[in-house]
C-alpha cells in the first residue's frame, strides 16, 4: 500500500480511535492495525509494526501507547491527549455498567458461558493480528531468527523478559547498523 491518506485532525484521530475502542473485548489491537493500515491508511503495514515494537517496549498497555504514539505524530500534544482518550473513553463507560450487570448477574450460567465465548473470539483476533504483522516480514528473513530466539528464551528457557529485551535490542540494532552500512 504505497498511498497514505490525508493526515488526521484531532476529530479523525477521536473518532477513529473511538471505533477501535468500541471494537473489541479484551484486546483492540487487531482492530487499531486495521483502521490504521486498512482502511484509514494512516501508516504502513511496516510503519505499523515498528510503531508497534516501540509500544511494547515502552511500560502500559500497548495499543494505549500506539494511540499516543499516532496521535503525537499527527497533532502534536493535543493528538497524544485525543487519540487514548478516544480509545478509552467508550470502553470505561462499557465496563463500569458491565460491572454492575456482572455484580447482579454474573453467577447465572448463562452469563459464564457468553464470558467464554467472548475469550474464544479474543484468542482467534490474536492470532489473525499475528498473521498479517507476519505477513508484512514476509519480505525480511534477517527478522526470522530474532523472532525464534525471543520464543525460545521466554517460553522455553524461561529467561526474564527484560533481559531478553536488552539483549534482542542491542543485536537487532547491531544487525541493522551492519545491513545499513554504518551509516
Amino acid at each position: 500500500m504505497s498511498e497514505q491518506s490525508p493526515r488526521p485532525d484531532l476529530r479523525a484521530l477521536f473518532l477513529g480511535f473511538s471505533a477501535v475502542g468500541l471494537s473489541g473485548f479484551g484486546g483492540v489491537l487487531p482492530f487499531a492495525r486495521r483502521m490504521l493500515v486498512e482502511e484509514r491508511r494512516w501508516m504502513t503495514a511496516d510503519e505499523f509494526n515498528a510503531q508497534l515494537g516501540l509500544c511494547q517496549f515502552l511500560p502500559g498497555p500497548n495499543v494505549v501507547n500506539l494511540a499516543v504514539v499516532v496521535g503525537k505524530r499527527y497533532c502534536g500534544l493535543a493528538g497524544a491527549i485525543v487519540a487514548p482518550l478516544g480509545l478509552l473513553a467508550g470502553p470505561f463507560a462499557i465496563v463500569l455498567l458491565l460491572a454492575l450487570f456482572y455484580d447482579r448477574y454474573g453467577s447465572l450460567p448463562l452469563a459464564q458461558s457468553m464470558l467464554r465465548g467472548v475469550a474464544a473470539v479474543g484468542v482467534g483476533l490474536l492470532f489473525a493480528m499475528a498473521w498479517r504483522m507476519g505477513m508484512a516480514l514476509k519480505d525480511k528473513p534477517v527478522f526470522l531468527p530474532f523472532t525464534a530466539a525471543t520464543v525460545v528464551a521466554i517460553a522455553v528457557l524461561r529467561w526474564p523478559m527484560p533481559i531478553v529485551m536488552v539483549v534482542g535490542l542491542l543485536l537487532a540494532g547491531g544487525v541493522a547498523y551492519w545491513k545499513l552500512g554504518g551509516k
